[in-house]
């Protein structure tokens, strides 16, 4: 006999549901699943996002360190340009290919510049949302007490057993007094606190260690004003080198220097007003037996004698890493060389070339310098004396030499040249180099040039008439003067972000919560804590708290504890007969 299907609730719900499964479309399991499209805005957002995550700063921040590498390895123009000219000189087509990529002024290339801006704006998109979300931090109360306490660290369960005879309003003025004691506890130990009513009891939360985020927050900050004082420092200061002879002096104008640079910002109406005379300049060598390298530099010293309007004369030594200051620039020696003081005088009888002559070392140790002396006004032809001065001079194969730094045994050895010297073509030239190959040397009787020693007090007459004279010797210093008005902000800047860093290093931030219940057998404290990083000593903090509470209470109401003053079968209570033992029981629950 068959059964009718019967039109039940139930019966409807199955062919419901078989229908809605029967009407179900197909699933096309051979196509894979595609990603909706971000579009513009979305992507726009996304890219945002990651440039101004803490990964991307964080990487940035590398960069720059590696791109700052160059500028320590290799001689930077705004610095030194004739190191700078030299290297390029010595590396041929390696060094124009550094050229190029901006090896020689890496801090204001293309490629630095980009890491720089770009790590700029990560820091600022980091900051600005953390620091909304720091401060509401800094006004919130604490978070409420969790309702189960056994998820978090140290979590400790007391049970302050009391007396039978024990009312309720004496047990509830206990639990009062000891949320309070636990509130002040915390407070000494530089929590923020909040006491609050629950059910069945009140609880105490506090927080502490929001330093930490704050010490995060100033690191950033301060690294971010680092990158805007450079910016600042690059924009407004200036550098230039000079070159001062012994017993000459220097005034603090544009047309005194050597090289000048300064920022696009620069106002030389704003150069402060100083000169200075070079007085002495004294350097030490090792020596022979001294141990160590001969002819290794020990010590240089420039004493100068500096006038500032409206103040009095300032004499100092000047020494490497040991500047002079004065208002707005600051002076360091860079360099130093001889200066020998020549006479060269033409086949007329004139003075063509007279005083003395900057030489350039070549960088041995024996301080063997290149000297150049052109005299355009010289007659019947230019003339230009070229060769090279020899502090402690020899002559041998391998040529004119220096065997020592020091002036032991000061030399010149010199050839003259006629010619052309290009000088009226309207090119800049470089005054310690020369064309040879446009002049046409003095030569002899047997038709070689005319080689030239000279000790000083020596004159030399050539066979033209022209006459070279070696007339005394004195030395030369390089300065290098600069300022930048952002420097004593960067150093703030710096001091900052260490103390920050350091902050957010070694302040732990954690949370300690305190809860107090009254229940039909006594009073039952419970006691956890979190923290938000590695807090290792968290665990015993919570317990210590915990047991100091429990023997507090066991103990005299409000008074100081005497943790010595203890029965033998716990803390001592004190109830409405008289003292009395009633242990606690303590429960350690780190789950």
């Amino acid at each position: 006999m068959s059964e009718e299907p019967t039109n039940t609730p139930a019966g409807k719900g199955a062919a419901a549901e078989s229908s809605t499964w029967s009407s179900k479309p197909e699933i096309d399991r051979k196509r894979p699943p595609s990603a909706p499209a971000l579009g513009l805005r979305g992507t726009l957002l996304f890219l945002w996002r990651q440039l101004t995550s803490m990964q991307t700063a964080l990487i940035l921040l590398m960069l720059l360190a590696i791109a700052a590498v160059p500028g320590s390895l290799y001689p930077q123009r705004s610095v030194n340009p004739a190191l700078t000219e030299q290297f390029l000189a010595e590396n041929g087509r390696w060094g124009e290919i550094l050229d190029t990529l901006g090896f020689f002024n890496v801090f204001s290339s293309t490629w630095f510049s980009a890491i720089y801006l770009l790590l700029f704006i990560s820091l600022i998109g980091c900051i600005v949302p953390r620091l909304g979300v720091h401060l509401k931090q800094l006004r919130a109360k604490p978070p409420r007490t969790p309702s189960r306490l056994t998820r978090f660290t140290g979590h400790t369960r007391v049970e302050l057993t009391s007396a039978a005879a024990a009312d309720a309003e004496t047990q509830a003025v206990g639990a009062d007094a000891l949320i309070e004691r636990a509130r002040r506890s915390l407070r000494r130990s530089r929590y923020r606190t909040e006491i609050r009513e629950e059910k069945g009891g009140r609880s105490v939360s506090a927080e502490r260690g929001l330093l930490r985020e704050s010490g995060n927050l100033a690191f950033h900050i301060a690294l971010v004003g680092v990158l805007v004082c450079i910016a600042g420092g690059q924009l407004t200061s200036y550098r230039g080198q000079i070159t001062v002879i012994e017993e000459d002096g220097f005034a603090n104008s544009l047309t005194q220097y050597d090289s000048f640079e300064s920022g696009a910002w620069f106002d030389e109406t704003e150069m402060p007003d100083f000169r200075f005379t070079l007085e002495d300049f004294r350097a030490t060598y090792v020596q022979p037996g001294d141990g160590g390298t001969v002819g290794e530099p020990r010590s240089f010293e420039a004493d100068v004698r500096v006038t500032t309007p409206g103040q009095e004369q300032l004499s100092q030594t000047v020494q490497v890493n040991k500047p002079l200051h004065v208002k707005g620039a600051s002076m360091y020696l860079l360099g130093n060389g001889y200066a020998p003081e020549v006479t060269v005088t033409d086949p007329t009888g004139s003075v063509v070339a007279e005083g003395p002559v900057i030489t350039v070392p070549m960088g041995d140790t024996g301080y063997t310098s290149q000297l150049v002396i052109k005299a355009p006004d010289a007659q019947p032809e230019q003339t230009a004396v070229v060769g090279f001065f020899l502090p402690t001079g020899t002559i041998d194969e391998q040529g004119p030499h220096s065997l020592y730094p020091d002036a032991l045994d000061p030399q010149l050895a010199l050839t003259v040249h006629q010619g052309d010297l290009g000088l009226d073509s309207g090119i800049p030239q470089n005054a310690y180099e020369v064309d040879l190959t446009t002049l046409t040397p003095i030569v002899g009787e047997d038709g070689a040039p005319v080689l030239i020693r000279l000790y000083p007090g020596q004159e030399f007459d050539l066979p033209d008439g022209t006459t070279v004279s070696f007339d005394g010797l004195r030395r030369y210093a390089a300065f290098d003067i600069a300022h930048n008005p952002f420097e004593p902000w960067i150093l703030l800047s710096a001091l900052v972000g260490v103390g920050g860093l350091i902050l957010s290093l070694f302040v732990p931030r954690r949370r300690v919560w305190v809860r107090v219940r009254e229940t039909a057998d006594g009073t039952v404290l419970e006691v956890a804590g979190l923290a938000r990083s590695d807090d290792p000593s968290l665990e015993d903090d919570v317990h210590a708290l915990a047991s100091s509470l429990s023997q507090a209470q066991d103990g005299t109401s409000d008074g100081p504890h005497d943790p010595t003053k203890t029965g033998p079968d716990g803390p001592t209570k004190t109830g409405p007969d008289g003292p009395r033992n009633t242990p606690s029981k303590e429960v350690h629950s780190d789950q």
